[in-house]
């Protein structure tokens, strides 16, 4: 192979290169947004932002949490926090179809933040992005509602179990302090 017929793409690959490191390879990620054609590329979504990542459920104890999740992201999305939900049936708690979880999020809790269809978030089964974030907190979702934190340079801050809530908590504190970053 001629060599000077790769020298007009090496800048491209370059810039590619670059633009992924400037992302961080837990964003190197793309999901389909719940009931719709509409797929999210974190890389380009998130970026330079802070990101909150939630596994949820629609049939859960912990379902409520939707409400201040969405006090939260309209409390400070102007600031540079997103929000993405995950629905997953990993625990045997998530609508049967992807119509009824559209609904308990959209309907029933006025949900605005970014939500994905329906996938698994734990074990070997588990989407890309939770497997990084599993092995980089040392922390698994073990139930609906854990909460990852990832700061503006795309790394992982902190997991929060399904018990922090929202608002008021050691999460809405260490979102706080993220944003200054």
């Amino acid at each position: 192979m001629n060599i000077f017929r790769l020298l007009p793409v090496l800048p491209l690959l370059v810039f590619a290169n670059s633009a992924l490191a400037a992302c961080g390879s837990l964003l190197d990620f793309e999901a389909q947004k719940l009931r719709s054609d509409e797929s999210v590329n974190f890389c380009s979504n998130f970026e330079n932002k802070v990101l909150l990542v939630v596994n949820t459920a629609s049939n859960c104890g912990f379902t409520p949490q939707f409400e201040g999740l969405e006090t939260l992201y309209r409390k400070y999305r102007d600031q540079g926090l997103e929000i993405v939900g995950f629905p997953s049936n990993d625990f045997f708690q998530e609508a049967s179809s992807e119509a009824k979880t559209a609904e308990v999020c959209y309907v029933n809790y006025g949900v605005t933040f970014t939500m994905l269809t329906p996938g698994p978030v734990r074990g070997s089964d588990a989407n890309p992005l939770f497997q990084q974030l599993a092995r980089v907190t040392g922390s698994a979702p073990s139930w609906n509602f854990n909460k990852y934190l990832i700061g503006r340079d795309g790394q992982a801050i902190r997991h929060y179990g399904s018990r922090v809530k929202p608002l008021q908590s050691s999460l809405e504190d260490d979102i706080v302090e993220s944003l200054k970053r």
